[in-house]
This record gives structure tokens, sequence and C-alpha cells, in this order.
């Protein structure tokens, strides 16, 4: 058995151009999905976030549309109330990378607030990706990736072939109008090779250690490329 870091959002809205506030956190499949792969195959699962804040859920992912109706909205939510892991997390600078064995980010507009400006963030992500470990970033958590500057100034993940939440993603969500950034265009500008996929569907890329998802869709099928490097 292998200790799994999740890194996750402290955020509960997401800023706006207008500088409204986007009530978000993050989104439940991208938790869920991931965390019951990773402990049915006996891994062990550690939560850490800035400031080691509760993180919040973006309440609009336990709708019923997002998970396939009624009966599967209160699974998810009965299922997000159990994990206990959430409500005691590491403050996330105070990580320890030599601990765990593989990092997850699990997404939700909420990364794109905190994550994508965060420190701390960005140097464990620095890290892992050196460290050969296995490193998976799902739908909107690949803002993370923006923090993550080397010494010399570049991005870490410039040259990896990746992929995150889409502009036609975000503009079928409604919310593209309305941002201030949208990730695909500033994955692209971090040079990374981001790779699009079809609006809504799984898709998961992996270069080297990197394993990213684009979508809630994708966030198990992500968990799984892990595990076959975890095995």
């Amino acid at each position: 058995m292998s200790k799994i870091l999740f890194v996750m959002t402290g955020a509960d809205h997401w800023t706006l151009a207008d500088g409204s506030k986007h009530p978000t956190g993050f989104w439940a499949e991208e938790l869920v999905a991931p965390y019951e792969a990773f402990t049915a195959a006996g891994h062990e699962i550690f939560v850490a976030t800035p400031g080691g804040v509760v993180p919040p859920l973006d309440q609009g992912s336990l709708a019923p549309q997002f998970n396939g109706g009624e009966e599967g909205a209160k699974k998810i939510a009965d299922t997000i109330a159990s994990i206990s892991e959430i409500q005691h997390p590491i403050r996330l600078q105070d990580v320890d990378l030599d601990d765990y064995a593989a990092v997850f980010y699990p997404g939700g507009h909420g990364p794109m607030e905190d994550l994508a400006v965060d420190a701390s963030s960005g140097k464990l992500l620095v890290n892992a990706l050196a460290s050969g470990r296995p490193l998976g970033v799902v739908c909107h958590a690949p803002a993370a990736l923006l923090a993550a500057t080397r010494s010399n100034g570049g991005n870490a993940f410039a040259g990896y072939r990746l992929t995150g939440f889409s502009n036609a993603e975000e503009i079928q969500s409604g919310l593209a109008a309305g941002a201030k950034w949208l990730l695909q265009d500033r994955l692209v500008e971090i040079g990374a090779d981001y790779q699009e996929g079809e609006p809504w569907a799984p898709n998961v890329v992996v270069d080297r250690n990197l394993v990213t998802g684009q979508n809630p869709a994708s966030a198990g099928p992500a968990a799984a490329e892990m595990l076959k490097k975890l095995a």
C-alpha cells in the first residue's frame, strides 16, 4: 500500500472579469472517482490544501444531470460525506513529497482561483515532475501548472503533452464569456503541447510520469493510468 497525496483547492469562488465571484470549489466526480479507484487498489489517501483549509465542494457538481439522475447524485454526495480525509487536510506548504508515492490534483473551477498562483503548489509540482512519481492533474486543476516555475523562470511543463478543460467546454458551460482567462489558452502560453479531445468525452494524455485528464469524465480513466504506473 502506498500513500497518495491529493492536492485540492481551498477556494469557494472563481473571480470573473467583472469582479463578481462565481461559487465553486472542487468537482465531486473528480474527487470521488479517483479516490475510489486508489483506495480499492489498497492505497492510502492524504489531502493537502493552501493553508490547510477544508476543501469546498462545488455544489453544482452534485446536480442530478451530472451524476446520472437523482440516485447517482445522492450516492456521490453520500460518498463525499464519508471521505474523512477531506475534513483534516494538511497545509500545502508543510507537505514533504518524500512521504508520497504519487500526487493527484482534482479539478473544479476552484484551482483557477488559488492553485494557479500558489507558490507552494508550484514548487511541489516542479519537484513531483522531476521525481518521476506519477503525477495526475484533471480538468481545471492544470491551472496549477501555471505556477510551476523553474529557477530559470521557465515553466516546468513546457514541452509536455497534456490536456485540461478546453475552450470549447468552457464556452458550452456558459462561463467563457465572463472569464478573465481560459485554461487552454494559458497552457499553450506556457509552452505545453495541449491535446484537445471531444467536449465532455474522456480524454487522458500520458507523457512520461505526467497523467492529465480533460474533464470530469476523464478523472476515473486518469486514475487508472496512474495505477498502472504504481503497479
